[in-house]
């Protein structure tokens, strides 16, 4: 048999063993809707395993969800220049203030504010990292990024990267992989001393978003405005794959167990990448979730997924080329929906 025929057959395997045939039960489905309520302003949500709640950042609070009794277990804040980020350790969690370009420290037994510590305008998600047990603030605007020391509760140094910036991941072993939304390229930063290690180009993704890492392979996953996920090596930047996604994606994550990676999709689309190995990747579909549910939290023990949506009322062209359109709401529809993997 020549080798092209064997490549054949191994695409041919490759359908056969992960793509689900058409009348396939789904990849995912849905096992909840929790109202959320007004306002219809959201962004980033995260999960937390060990109190088995969800924050989402909803205009000028943090909603609290508990996942277990599927109901709002409360709010933090209100801060008036808008949340975004947001993670919970333990004994303190942090969101923000995007417009006051501050972060927050909270209680996340009480649920209230501990402290206000200086970040930069447009302070947007938030991570941590195990390796340095230190907070990251991505201030997407002002092109830096804030790191906190938790057990001092301070803001300890200030990684300036001069670009705009957008969402982040760590792989656990000190490295910290920010989506340089403004130069199309994944920003390396060693966690241990706050200095920039690396600027690998994306040739075909344009404006990065989401973002999620493959801590045992050594893969990052960035999700792009062009509708593309880029598939990099996180110790060589190399751009190993280009699979196609849903479009307006603002959140990815990953699935350990299951070795997939996921892109939220605001066009009402939850996009499955399968992971078979560190070298080859395959798309498994397009799950239907509901227009503007473009940022994720994902359960890494059980796989469920966590998606903010609201009902759109109009959506009106964009007032200047290049800009966004303006999307209108039915007030109070705001929801998080939980999906849970079938596969």
């Amino acid at each position: 048999m020549n080798g092209r025929v064997l490549i054949v057959c191994a695409a041919a395997l490759l359908a056969q063993t992960f793509f689900p045939a058409a009348d396939a039960a789904p990849l995912y489905r849905l096992v909840n809707t929790i109202a959320l309520g007004a306002p219809e302003r959201w962004d980033y949500a995260t999960f937390d395993a060990a109190r088995g709640r969800v924050y989402v950042a909803h205009s000028d609070r943090l909603t609290v969800v508990d996942v277990a009794k599927g109901v709002v277990a409360g709010q933090v804040g209100t801060f008036p220049g808008g949340t975004h980020g947001s993670v919970a350790l333990g004994s303190v969690g942090y969101t923000d203030d995007g417009e006051a370009g501050v972060a927050a420290a909270f209680d996340p037994s009480s649920l209230k504010v501990l402290k206000q510590l200086p970040a930069a305008p447009d302070a947007d998600g938030i991570v941590y990292d195990p390796a340095s047990k230190h907070v990251f603030v991505i201030n997407g605007d002002s092109g830096s990024i804030s790191a906190i020391d938790p057990q001092s509760n301070t803001a300890i140094a200030t990684i300036k990267i001069g670009a705009g910036l957008e969402a982040a991941g760590v792989d656990g072993r000190g490295k910290l992989f920010v989506d340089g939304a403004e130069q199309h390229d994944l920003i390396s930063i060693d966690t241990r001393s706050n200095t920039v290690l690396a600027h690998y180009a994306m040739p075909g993704c344009l404006r990065p978003h989401g973002i999620a890492v493959d801590a045992k392979t050594r893969r990052v996953f960035v999700t792009c405005i062009n509708k593309a996920m880029i598939v990099l090596d996180a110790d060589t930047g190399a751009n190993l794959a280009a699979l196609p996604i849903g479009a307006s994606s603002d959140g990815a994550a990953f699935d350990p167990k299951r070795k997939l990676a996921l892109s939220s999709n605001g066009d009402g689309t939850l996009s499955v990448i399968k992971e078979v190995d560190a070298a080859h990747f395959v798309k498994l579909g397009d799950v239907a979730t509901q227009a503007s549910a473009r940022t994720i939290a994902l359960d890494p023990a059980t796989g469920r997924v966590f998606l903010p949506a609201a009902t759109i009322a109009k959506i009106e062209p964009a007032a200047t080329p290049g800009g966004r359109p303006h999307v209108t709401y039915v007030p109070g529809s705001l929801k998080l929906l939980v999906l849970e993997p079938t596969i």
